[in-house]
């Protein structure tokens, strides 16, 4: 099978020749401290490209993708003509720190000494008004200049590779209005001021239908998968009421949702971490295909409950190897024993594609990474 055959399978739920692999996505990917230490390891001489400064992820080169039997690759939109983006270095409290101001006026910043990740030091909807919501310049989501060349990229991919093709993570509705007012104040209008989450809301939920629509409607037809995403779940359930999403933040993920099944036939991704069992039967009546990452050492994700609960319904992408508590940690005999484990119970039927829970971390041995693709290759294959 090719790539893409393998992977249009194992989404309709259907045995392929062996497991679909994936590596390289915003959500699926892998840390640059980390990738710099695997190719040295790999003896692979390259560059090393940012995928996202905020998480610090690099772009895996086609080498290190051919050498673990990734089978999908990633078309994304990119800034709009009038965005630079560009980092910033500026000294304050005695330290230098990379500054990135993005599109909403949120700005993640990193200190020059630690060099991990990104963290919001500016909420620029932290002190504000419902009134200020309509005057704030929210940016236009459907701006052209956003999709420029993205088709032509797609088309190329889809005629010249055998990979299957998924969007880069969008369609973050909710987070990114805690990512506008802070998380501490989101969180106490969540109890005080639903007026105010709603009306935010419904601006980002409107960015996002603008952006889809504009997005898919350059590469709607050449794209297998869709990924979207917010987290709604920590580790032990719901981070705020269950109620409050049905009733507020649900209603806006749907309007996402609607705009992506009426511009594209592709599956549709949706990531949230933690354990979202709470959510996960809201998820497949929004008309969600596939769910990651799959945290599955959280109390309610246990593979054998999940597989057997929504097996039929969802597609299971990650959940092949606990990145907190065993991939850091753990001889690389004991990660391929653990990956055989969970395939065991994620493989039957199709509806699986292999992948880490969420990002290969700073501190993962490079031996780690290479066993765990290693033994999703050799026990992934059917019959």
């Amino acid at each position: 099978m090719t790539s893409r055959e393998r992977v249009i399978k194992a989404l309709n739920h259907e045995e392929p020749d062996r497991i679909p692999i994936d590596l390289g996505g915003f959500q699926t990917g892998i840390h640059k401290r980390a990738y710099r230490v695997l190719i040295n390891h790999l003896g692979f001489n390259e560059e090393i490209q940012t995928l996202d400064p905020v998480q610090q992820l690099a772009i895996p080169s086609e080498s290190v993708l051919q050498k673990f039997h990734a089978d999908i690759r990633y078309v994304t939109a990119h800034s709009p003509d009038d965005f630079e983006g560009k980092i910033e270095i500026n000294d304050r409290e005695g330290r230098r720190w990379h500054d990135l101001r993005d599109e909403f006026g949120v700005v993640w910043s990193m200190p020059d000494d630690q060099m991990l990740y990104m963290d919001i030091s500016h909420h620029p909807l932290a002190n504000a008004s419902l009134k200020n919501i309509e005057s704030f310049p929210f940016p236009n989501g459907g701006d052209p200049s956003r999709f420029t060349g993205v088709r032509e990229k797609a088309l190329s991919m889809r005629q010249n590779t055998p990979y299957a093709l998924s969007s880069g993570i969008c369609g973050v509705t909710y987070e990114v209005c805690w990512y506008l007012r802070g998380m501490e104040r989101w969180f106490a209008d969540v109890l005080e001021n639903r007026e105010f989450c709603e009306a935010l809301l419904d601006r980002t939920a409107q960015y996002w239908v603008e952006w889809m629509t504009g997005f898919l409607g350059e590469v709607g037809d050449v794209l297998d998968i869709i990924m979207i995403g917010d987290d709604l779940t920590g580790q032990d359930g719901p981070l705020f009421s269950p109620r409050f999403y049905r009733e507020v933040v649900r209603p806006r993920q749907q309007r996402v949702i609607n705009a992506i099944k009426k511009h594209s036939h592709a599956k549709i991704w949706y990531h949230t971490c933690g354990d979202c069992s709470e959510y996960i039967p809201d998820l497949i009546d929004m008309g969600i295909d596939i769910l990651n990452p799959v945290q599955i050492n959280t109390r309610g994700m246990d593979p054998k409950f999940l597989k057997a609960a929504y097996g039929n319904d969802l597609v299971f992408w990650g959940g092949g190897m606990d990145s907190q508590r065993v991939l850091p940690f753990v001889s690389p005999e004991k990660i391929m024993d653990e990956v055989r484990k969970n395939l065991e119970v994620f493989k039957p039927g199709g509806g699986y594609v292999f992948n880490n829970v969420h990002n290969i971390q700073p501190e993962v041995p490079p031996e780690n990474i290479v066993a765990m693709y290693e033994a999703a290759y050799e026990f992934g294959f059917y019959g």
